[in-house]
């Protein structure tokens, strides 16, 4: 993964949307892993904490319909040559 990748925030309150977005932060360190990884299976665990950004200008004029705080799901295309599944085609919102 890296910083700009391709992302989808699908939220709580709209499941059939797909918001396009990017990565704009990802955490230098692991969290919510045990002090000590000894493993492979441990290390696959390993869960790094990123954001995704919604670009404003396709925010513009939508307040009431996404803002701050609502839940959701956000999807990262790690791989740049890979399309999209259906589901998560970018939608217009």
């Amino acid at each position: 993964m890296r910083f700009g990748a391709d992302a989808r925030i699908v939220l709580d309150a709209y499941p059939n949307i797909a918001i396009p977005a990017k990565v704009s932060f990802i955490a230098s360190q692991a969290q919510f892993t045990p002090k000590i990884v000894e493993t492979q299976n441990e290390r696959d665990k390993l869960m790094f904490r990123i954001r995704v950004r919604i670009d404003p200008d396709r925010l513009r004029g939508r307040a009431e319909i996404v803002r701050s705080g609502l839940p959701g799901i956000a999807y990262v295309l790690t791989d740049p040559d890979t399309k999209w599944p259906p589901s998560l085609q970018a939608s217009a919102i």
